[in-house]
């Protein structure tokens, strides 16, 4: 049984005659995500700034999306709510209002209690206290970290396995996806939270797999076809093409049911990543191969140093 393709195996799509075209269109929407994020910068949740926390507990199991929307409601539009054990007891932790200095916790603590009861489950505050932004600004200077960790193991590894112009177009490539969906929370002002930053650093794993995908059937055909670069990128991508669209396709149904399902606590991570996912699709298909064009890559690149093929033919 032939395997399922949406594209046919031997597809001859001129995907490098659009090269100059995708490379300035990846550009300037990467230079539009860096430019929001020197105008407007980020709408950094309480895991960033601080604010108040306050422990709660209800009479009867409560839902946190009702708690979250009530709050809302009334003016805490980036509440994060989230249960401690038991569907009675509660965490909620959010930004004071406009006006409202940080150190009135006790203040917001007893407005957190009122908006949140009702009359059949009232609730009761365990405890509250101010949450300095100490911490997310560590969490912060670890993504960071991470991001350049990723960078310099992927830029190693794919040295090692291809060949450093290779590396280059993957990292540039990567680099480019992470840069439009940190862009993205920057341009539209939706919320960053530990979420979002885990999302955005899934979105370099994402990428990086798919574009290795496709520089994986390069090298093979840059070694079994007789051919131009340009010809040998344009039948790596078409060879590819299926399985890219297919396992994106699944991969943003997956996301999306969290998206509408997960709750609100999880829809910052999964928003970044629906994004990544078509990002990181369109980047491997239009942006990677035609880097490596623009890199000067050929056959040479790929074949064994003269010193290897001496010693290949010493051996028995």
């Amino acid at each position: 049984m032939k395997p399922f393709n949406v594209f046919p195996y031997d597809s001859t799509i001129n995907f490098m005659r659009l090269r100059w075209i995708s490379l300035a269109v990846a550009a300037l929407i990467m230079f539009v995500g860096i430019g929001a994020m020197f105008a407007n910068g980020f709408n950094f949740a309480l895991d960033f700034t601080g604010g108040t926390s306050v422990e709660l507990r209800f009479a009867q199991p409560v839902k946190v999306d009702a708690v979250r929307s009530r709050l809302a409601a009334a003016g805490y539009e980036s509440a994060q709510v989230q249960t401690l054990g038991t569907g009675t007891d509660l965490l909620v932790r959010l930004q004071p209002k406009t006006g409202v200095s940080q150190g009135d916790s006790s203040q917001i603590a007893e407005e957190v209690v009122r908006i949140v009861s009702t009359s059949d489950n009232p609730a009761q505050r365990l405890k509250s206290g101010y949450v300095g932004p100490q911490i997310g600004k560590e969490l912060a200077l670890n993504g960071v970290y991470a991001l350049l960790f990723v960078v310099l193991g992927f830029l190693i590894y794919i040295s090692f396995r291809f060949e450093w112009k290779f590396a280059v177009a993957a990292i540039i490539t990567t680099l480019h996806d992470v840069v439009v969906v940190a862009g993205w929370f920057a341009l539209t002002g939706h919320e960053f939270d530990l979420t979002v930053l885990a999302g955005v650093l899934s979105v370099m794993g994402y990428s990086i797999n798919d574009t290795i995908v496709v520089f994986d059937r390069v090298r093979e055909d840059f070694r079994s076809v007789r051919a131009e670069p340009m010809a040998v990128l344009n039948r790596a991508i078409n060879q590819t093409l299926s399985r890219t669209v297919i396992t994106s396709f699944v991969a943003f149904l997956t996301v999306l049911a969290l998206y509408l399902y997960g709750g609100g606590s999880l829809k910052g991570m999964a928003e970044s990543q629906m994004i990544g996912i078509v990002i990181g699709t369109l980047s491997s298909i239009f942006v990677a191969c035609p880097l490596l064009l623009w890199l000067g890559v050929s056959k040479q690149d790929l074949m064994p140093k003269a010193r290897d093929e001496a010693a290949l033919a010493r051996r028995p």
